[in-house]
């Protein structure tokens, strides 16, 4: 199958040392996705830096790595040929191509090599070497620049994930796969932050919510979503739009959880899995409850001064997009316009 859409220049690529590109296991099943970092080769793009996805082929990875691979396709092609033109917050998609062995490669303009979870990780390391080497900063004025480089840094990290899903769902496509490792950083640099680009990936399992889609049952990836709404009831095609947009939107709210908390604590002490725990097992998605609770704990304070920005406009943008009834979460453009996400919380 040769993927139909056509990058028109030569690539070149590394398979040597890939430095922070290392090979990642997405998901669901046992698909493992190889990443090489290289660049144009010839052309009126001669040079630019590409990112190559390369998916394996059926032998190795089975009819889900090829449909996988059609479908990230796909999502991107019809993103990047709306009437608005390209949107700064997604990844830009060059080509894709189906090599000898019945690999397929996903080629991405390499506009970062960073994630979220790189940003977060380096974040929370720095602070535990500081801690253990006693060098946090006595002076009070410097401690409060430094929070506040990280709040800033961090409130436009997620405000432009969040115009990144904006943009997907007015083009009725979901994520469906949003964690810290799918938002790509052009830099983790706190001081650096008025540079700082988001851009969303890993669209391999976006659902397309186009009503004549909808209508027509459901497709690619799509049957766990369609059943989770069947059974939260929605049932009409209008319904299960509402209830996609509100699934993607509860998982940027667990996103937006791990930016508040993991990068103002120190490593080791909390990760996605035990702060959704936390969230949903332990206090039932009741935010104030889990407010109580971390003051109470001194290695989160970092963590709740952050979301206590703006009289608890933090909490408060958290509470809604994890609100149980999920006719009540907000939208993205609501999120990306909230208080919290302005410099005026700062």
């Amino acid at each position: 199958m040769l993927l139909g859409f056509q990058a028109g220049a030569d690539f070149e690529y590394s398979s040597g040392d890939l430095g922070q590109l290392r090979v990642q296991d997405v998901g669901e099943g046992s698909v493992k996705i190889r990443l090489y970092e290289g660049r144009i080769a010839k052309g009126s793009f001669k040079g630019t830096p590409v990112i190559f996805k390369v998916y394996p082929g059926q032998r190795a990875g089975g009819i889900e790595a090829d449909m996988m691979a059609a479908n990230e396709l796909n999502a991107h092609a019809f993103l990047q040929n709306s009437s608005e033109g390209i949107c700064k917050n997604l990844l830009l998609l060059l080509g894709g191509f189906e090599t000898k062995t019945g690999e397929q490669w996903l080629a991405f303009r390499g506009d970062g090599k960073y994630s979220a979870a790189d940003f977060a990780k380096v974040a929370s390391e720095k602070i535990s070497r500081a801690r253990s080497l006693e060098e946090m900063s006595w002076n009070p004025f410097e401690q409060e620049q430094a929070f506040k480089r990280k709040a800033y840094f961090v409130i436009k990290l997620f405000q432009g994930a969040m115009s990144g899903l904006a943009y997907m769902h007015n083009y009725d496509r979901l994520h469906q796969s949003l964690g810290p490792a799918s938002v790509v950083l052009n830099t983790i640099v706190e001081r650096d932050a008025a540079y700082l680009v988001p851009r969303l990936r890993d669209l391999a399992f976006s659902v397309d919510i186009r009503f004549s889609y909808l209508e027509e049952g459901p497709k690619t990836f799509s049957e766990d979503l369609w059943r989770r709404a069947s059974s939260a009831g929605a049932f009409t095609p209008m319904e299960r739009r509402a209830f996609g947009i509100a699934d993607d939107i509860y998982e940027a709210g667990l996103l937006f959880a791990y930016l508040a908390f993991v990068p103002f604590c120190e490593a080791g002490i909390m990760d996605s899995l035990s702060l959704q725990r936390l969230l949903e097992s332990t206090f039932k998605l009741d935010l104030t409850a889990t407010r109580e609770y971390c003051l109470a704990d001194d290695r989160l304070l970092e963590a709740v001064k952050f979301l206590d920005l703006g009289d608890g406009a933090g909490w408060e943008l958290l509470q809604a997009m994890l609100n149980p009834d999920f006719r009540k979460r907000p939208i993205a453009e609501a999120v990306v316009n909230h208080r919290f996400m302005t410099a005026n919380v700062l």
